[in-house]
């Protein structure tokens, strides 16, 4: 798994290529935690290179929603491959994320 991240005009912009299951879910989520200390209003996360994601790493995308929204933020996803918008949608977590098909229909809601 690797995760990259840049700030953006509208918050934080969130890459991630590979797989989030049980052997690396701790190393997202100190990423995710570690983007909480700069207080940012939104995080935009590039699904584009997920390959496949677990329970574990779903719980931790919850998690950071949960976080954002006691903050007043958001986090929007973008560019799900169709195995994971699969997975969200079976899980009924396409219900709890804004999911967004492009970078730019993401980056159309930002709170700024």
């Amino acid at each position: 798994m690797n995760i990259t991240h840049k700030a953006i005009e509208q918050g934080i912009r969130v890459a991630i290529e590979g797989r989030i299951d049980t052997t690396n879910y701790n190393e997202f989520e100190q990423a995710m935690n570690l983007l909480f200390e700069e207080k940012t209003k939104a995080i935009y996360l590039d699904c584009s290179g997920l390959s496949y994601i677990s329970s574990s790493g779903l719980r931790v995308f919850l998690t950071v929603q949960k976080k954002m929204m006691a903050t007043g933020g958001k986090f929007l996803l973008f560019s799900m491959q169709p195995t994971i918008k699969e997975i969200f949608d079976i899980s009924g977590f396409s219900s709890i994320f804004s999911i967004f098909d492009t970078e730019e229909s993401a980056l159309q809601h930002s709170p700024v």
